[in-house]
């Protein structure tokens, strides 16, 4: 069985995160999303939210679907899960510097674990985590980047917290 990591922060998911993962599990027989922190990163969403809402929308996407919240090294995380490749989406050029730098240090750490890179589809390169936020702390309308259920729930979080400029 041909397992497959696509590991991110997911603060909150997006449909670019989606669309990688409904293409990655077409590359390998068990997928698992690996929810991570970051620690330059200032979560809207709690790791135990956050595993939540990317289970809630990956449960409709089919095939050998795991979400598992790991805080290790990434080459450990896929070698505790028994994987062979880890997945990363690309955006950008800017994506793929920085990408590229992770998958040769990764390389060096384990050769074994191949990383495939997959190109965000055209209409959703745009799409990042950190933006939705901005936009949605600012009172802007998010459902053209995230799933329906998604912007329900960063719409509550941010009438919880507050809007920015308001």
């Amino acid at each position: 069985m041909r397992t497959g990591v696509y590991p991110g922060t997911f603060d909150p998911v997006t449909l670019g995160h989606m669309d990688i993962i409904r293409r990655g599990a077409k590359l390998v027989d068990r997928l698992v999303i690996g929810v991570t922190t970051n620690p330059s990163k200032s979560p809207m969403f709690s790791l135990e939210e956050r595993m939540a809402m990317v289970k809630r929308e990956v449960a409709e996407v089919g095939g050998e679907i795991h979400v598992v919240a790991f805080d290790s090294l990434l080459m450990d995380f896929a070698e505790r899960e028994g994987a062979k490749v880890i997945v990363r989406g690309l955006r950008a050029v800017a994506d793929f510097e920085y990408e590229y730098q992770m998958a040769g240090m990764n390389q060096q750490i384990n050769p074994r674990v191949e990383t495939v890179f997959l190109m965000a589809d055209v209409s959703l390169q745009p799409i990042a985590s950190r933006l939705v936020k901005e936009i949605a702390l600012f009172g802007g309308d998010i459902h053209k980047f995230v799933p329906a259920r998604v912007r329900d729930d960063v719409v509550a979080r941010v009438e919880k917290v507050g809007r920015k400029g308001s």
